[in-house]
């Protein structure tokens, strides 16, 4: 349930001033995130100059690609995390935006790379997102998202609205059929990949999987997925075209 008052504007605004993005994850949710990121970061081009990272959060896109002289614009539409991603990760080369993603200050085919991970979820009207990351990324080039697979979304009774709340202010799920939908008319090729694995999870199996690098990790996840199919997210990559 969506309200229609809904001014995702100022609650994300508020959202970041509230709760620290920058603070260091532990046990689960660590490794879950960083293999949300490693699975991102296997997928962008090596011929990257520039990348868009919408709703950049903790601003780890800044954290790795700075070093390799990528230019990194940090975007988010509270003020807030921009201003601690250049604190934190200073560089000539790294800009923080302020903008919402459905009218991007940028001209049409103006990034290499464009990532959006873990953030259509929250948003209002995810084809009108992702046509408008799609119109600043350069012909040819690649728009990566990530976000949660076919999750069932749970609602709470907000105690100041009384009305049903999504939790984690997640709005849709998705699986690559609805992903997929959003690419026509705007990309040459879709492509996706799920991951992760319920059951690893819940068997709290990060204790030793967190020593595994990604390539082993992964093969571990994909055989796992096999005997129960029940992966955690979906990364979703366009190529765009004519």
């Amino acid at each position: 349930m969506i309200m229609d008052d809904f001014n995702y504007i100022k609650h994300y605004g508020r959202d970041a001033f509230e709760f620290d993005y920058f603070e260091e994850r532990t046990k689960a949710t660590a490794h879950e995130e960083r293999r949300v990121r490693e699975y991102l970061i296997s997928k962008v081009p090596h011929y990257v100059n520039s990348i868009l990272d919408v709703g950049c959060g903790r601003a780890w896109v800044a954290e790795k690609y700075l070093k390799k002289n990528v230019n990194v614009f940090s975007l988010d539409i509270s003020v807030t995390n921009p201003s601690k991603a250049l604190k934190k990760y200073p560089g000539k080369n790294h800009f923080g935006i302020v903008a919402d993603s459905f009218t991007l200050p940028f001209p049409d085919e103006s990034f290499d790379c464009v990532i959006a991970s873990e953030i259509i979820e929250h948003v209002i009207d995810p084809e009108k997102f992702v046509k408008e990351l799609l119109r600043v990324l350069k012909m040819s080039s690649i728009l990566i998202i990530s976000t949660p697979y076919k999750e069932k979304i749970q609602y709470y009774l907000c105690i100041h609205c009384n009305k049903p709340t999504p939790v984690h202010s997640h709005l849709h799920s998705f699986d690559e059929k609805k992903l997929k939908s959003y690419s026509k008319n705007y990309t040459s090729e879709f492509s996706y990949y799920t991951f992760g694995n319920k059951a690893l999870t819940y068997f709290l199996t990060y204790i030793f999987l967190k020593f595994f690098p990604f390539s082993l990790w992964k093969l571990v996840d994909r055989f796992a997925n096999l005997i129960y199919n029940k992966p955690l997210h979906i990364i979703a990559v366009y190529q765009k075209g004519k």
